[in-house]
C-alpha cells in the first residue's frame, strides 16, 4: 500500500484520477486539455499511478485509454473502514453526486487486480461454476464456444436469454461475453418495474476478461464493462459489484485449499 499513499500524495496526480472518475477512458491528450498541463508531465504522473494500479489502461486501436482502478482502493477501505463508516461515506457520496447533478459522459467500468495464482487456475474459477459460485458469487453454465449462449446464475435465480452469449473465448487469455439486462432479471425475479422500463431500452453491454501473467507468480486480470449509454441506468447498478466480486475472486484464490 506504500506506493499508493505516495501516488496520493501529490495533488497533480489527484486530479488527474478526480478527471478520470468524472469520465473515464481518456486518453493522454484528452488529460492533458482537461487539466491544463504538459503532456510530458502528465505522462509521468500516469506512469506513478500505473504502478500503483490506481489507473487501469485499455488499448482501443491505437488510442491508449486510461481508466480509474478502484482496486487499491477498496482494499484501503477494507483494512480500515468498518461496516458503519463504509455507510457514512457511501451516504455523503451518494449525496455530493445527487448535488451535483454528475452525468458521465462516457460510463465504462475498468478494473486491474494482481492475483497469486495461475492463467489456467484462474480461468477454471471464472468459468467452473464450481469455483466462480464460491469466488465470484454466481456461476457462468455455457459450452464456451464464441456465439455459445449462457446462463448466469446468482442468488437462486436463473437469468437466461438468446441474446446473452459468449463473445470471445481464449482459455487462459481473454473471455468476453454480452451481459444480461434486468429484463431477463425481472422475468426472473421481481425487480422494480420502473427501473426495468427504464433500462429496456439501453443497449446491451459487454463484458470481458483479460489474464495476462505477471512475474513468477502473479497473473494481472482486467475486467472492462462496456456499452453503456451516457447517463445509463444500468451502470451505477453494477459499477459497485464488480469490485466486490473480484475481492472475493482474488481472496479465494490466494487461499491455500483454491482450485486447482
Amino acid at each position: 500500500m506504500d506506493e499508493v499513499f505516495r501516488a496520493l500524495a501529490d495533488p497533480s496526480r489527484r486530479r488527474l484520477l478526480d478527471s478520470l472518475n468524472a469520465r473515464g477512458g481518456q486518453t493522454l491528450g484528452e488529460l492533458c486539455g482537461q487539466l491544463d498541463m504538459a503532456r510530458q508531465s502528465v505522462s509521468k504522473h500516469l506512469a506513478v499511478l500505473e504502478q500503483a494500479n490506481l489507473v487501469s489502461t485499455v488499448w482501443r486501436g491505437r488510442e491508449k485509454l486510461h481508466y480509474l482502478n478502484a482496486e487499491p482502493i477498496n482494499a484501503i477501505a477494507e483494512r480500515w473502514i468498518d461496516q458503519f463508516s463504509r455507510e457514512r461515506v457511501r451516504a455523503l457520496a451518494d449525496l455530493k453526486h445527487a448535488l451535483e447533478g454528475t452525468t458521465m459522459e462516457r460510463p465504462e467500468f475498468a478494473y486491474t487486480t494482481y492475483i497469486h495464482t495461475t492463467p489456467e487456475r484462474l480461468w477454471q474459477a471464472i468459468t467452473n461454476p464450481a469455483f466462480s459460485g464460491r469466488y465470484l458469487g454466481h456461476a457462468i453454465e455455457s459450452s464456451w464456444e464464441p456465439g455459445a449462449p449462457y446462463t448466469w446464475v446468482e442468488d437462486g435465480i436463473r437469468i437466461e436469454h438468446p441474446d446473452q452469449v459468449i463473445l470471445e473465448s481464449e482459455p487462459g487469455r481473454r473471455l468476453a461475453f454480452t451481459f444480461w439486462t434486468l429484463r431477463e432479471k425481472a422475468e426472473a425475479k421481481g425487480s422494480d418495474a420502473d427501473t426495468v422500463a427504464r433500462t429496456a431500452a439501453e443497449p446491451r453491454t459487454k463484458v470481458t476478461f483479460d489474464i495476462e501473467p505477471h512475474g513468477d507468480d502473479q497473473v494481472k486480470l482486467t475486467v472492462i464493462h462496456d456499452g453503456f449509454e451516457p447517463g445509463s441506468v444500468m451502470f451505477p447498478l453494477i459499477e459497485n459489484g464488480w469490485p466486490i466480486k473480484l475481492a472475493g475472486l482474488k481472496t479465494g484464490l490466494e487461499q491455500p485449499a483454491a482450485a486447482s
